[in-house]
């Protein structure tokens, strides 16, 4: 698989029998349907995002991209708990793909949280 943002190589990345992939290049992650949900219910999982949540944001600025499984345009999507977070969304196979850092803030929901999305931009 290649990664839809950078085009490295992805790695495949097992957690509690929970397989998603990881890109070798800029540490995105890809996650089938509904592994993300479980992932986050899963006490330790946010071991499995590596990232750089710097190298993240810049990758996040790429916003047309193909589904790597599937390869149709995927949308952008934004956590209702926490929309500072935006990720990509397949409306077919209804994958996600998360930037580096993306899925550790995900998981951790916090007070700092609410001061994030209140200096968010708007999403276009």
């Amino acid at each position: 698989m290649e990664c839809p943002k950078c085009g490295a190589d992805m790695e495949k990345v097992t957690y509690q029998e929970i397989q998603v992939d990881r890109c070798t290049r800029c540490k995105g992650i890809w996650f089938d349907m509904l592994e993300a949900e479980q992932l986050k219910r899963l006490k330790g999982s946010e071991d499995i995002d590596t990232g750089d949540p710097k190298l993240g944001k810049v990758f996040s600025k790429v916003e047309k991209i193909n589904c790597p499984v599937c390869h149709t345009q995927m949308i952008r999507m934004v956590d209702l708990d926490q929309p500072h977070i935006w990720y990509e969304a397949c409306t077919v196979c209804y994958g996600l793909f998360f930037d580096a850092g993306e899925f550790r803030d995900y998981k951790e929901e916090t007070v700092l949280d609410f001061f994030k999305d209140l200096f968010t931009e708007e999403r276009r």
